[in-house]
């Protein structure tokens, strides 16, 4: 079988990827030898010695790599700061209600301006799921039904432009309707009428932000709108006790100087919270921690006493 994967295409294929990731390497080494000196010249080395390439003696000899303006993805790094900019806010509101990250979450939902900004969030929902733990991310095309929006001046921009006329044109703008206020967003620019004279408004004279809801926290920022659903079922509520079991146990694990192929025995002293979020959560538990078997009992022997949210217990662990 290994004669045969090396034959073809499919084997140049292969070599084209180990020759990519060489370069990919070779090129980190040269970039990162400022901030790790000795690190990066020992991966420099040790790239160079298995190649025979070693036209110098240390990566702090070489050129620095030539800035290529046509290995930049533009759409790329747009999709990625959405995702920066969308779970950056997810996080704070978590931070606000203090839930832990651990803890799974229901959605998020963000009202979007137009279908290019829907595909740019698509592109990367599960990365942003991943990140603030939400099983998923509902896309508003028209959230004017469900997040009731608020808009006011930027005195520091319009005060200026407007002087004297300043109260009249806060006082047109803060009337303007959520119909209004959506389309305002869409187009990025908006036309008011102030003593009938019309006046051309550009999104970042405004401030647009949203309103809370029962059970969900609503956080606006750069015209992107994120409204977190805060409400923690049973379910989810076992799912981040079973995520901080699972955290505790790799811990201990760890400390017990297991290998990381072993198999184990868990034990827990009676916990009734504890039990069911296991109950629930037991194929995950043993598939995470390598344990074949979890026991609950009256006491554990020699075990260690883990606390967190509303669950106190003992835990021990054993080799099999």
């Amino acid at each position: 079988s290994r004669r045969r994967f090396w034959k073809g295409d499919y084997a140049q294929d292969k070599i084209a990827a180990y020759q990519t990731l060489y370069t990919c390497m070779l090129t980190v080494s040269k970039l990162a030898s400022p901030i790790a000196p000795f690190f990066m010249d020992r991966l420099y080395k040790d790239l160079t010695a298995v190649t025979n390439s070693n036209l110098v003696s240390s990566v702090h000899l070489t050129d620095f790599p030539k800035y290529d303006v046509s290995c930049i993805d533009t759409v790329l790094e747009k999709k990625m700061e959405k995702a920066q900019l969308i779970a950056s806010m997810t996080l704070s509101l978590r931070q606000k209600e203090k839930i832990k990250v651990r803890q799974p979450l229901q959605r998020i939902m963000i009202p979007v301006r137009n279908q290019a900004e829907r595909e740019q969030i698509e592109a990367v929902q599960d990365l942003i799921k991943a990140e603030v733990n939400v099983k998923e991310i509902q896309l508003l095309d028209d959230a004017s039904d469900i997040l009731v929006k608020q808009i006011k001046p930027n005195f520091k921009v319009l005060g200026p432009r407007f002087g004297k006329d300043m109260k009249s044109v806060a006082g047109v703008i803060m009337q303007l309707s959520q119909e209004d206020i959506s389309a305002f967003e869409r187009n990025q620019s908006h036309i008011i009428t102030v003593n009938n004279q019309e006046i051309p408004l550009q999104l970042d004279e405004v401030e647009i932000t949203t309103k809370d809801i029962d059970g969900w926290l609503v956080a606006n920022q750069d015209n992107t709108t994120v409204a977190l659903d805060v409400t923690i079922t049973e379910s989810l509520k076992e799912e981040g006790v079973a995520r901080e079991l699972i955290n505790r146990i790799q811990n201990h694990r760890k400390n017990s100087g297991l290998e990381v192929t072993d198999r184990i025995t868990v034990y827990f002293t009676d916990n009734e919270l504890l039990e069911q979020a296991v109950a629930t959560n037991k194929a995950h538990i043993k598939a995470e921690t390598l344990a074949d078997n979890i026991i609950f009992a009256k006491s554990v022997k020699d075990g260690i006493e883990i606390v967190f949210d509303q669950v106190q217990a003992e835990m021990q662990i054993t080799k099999i």
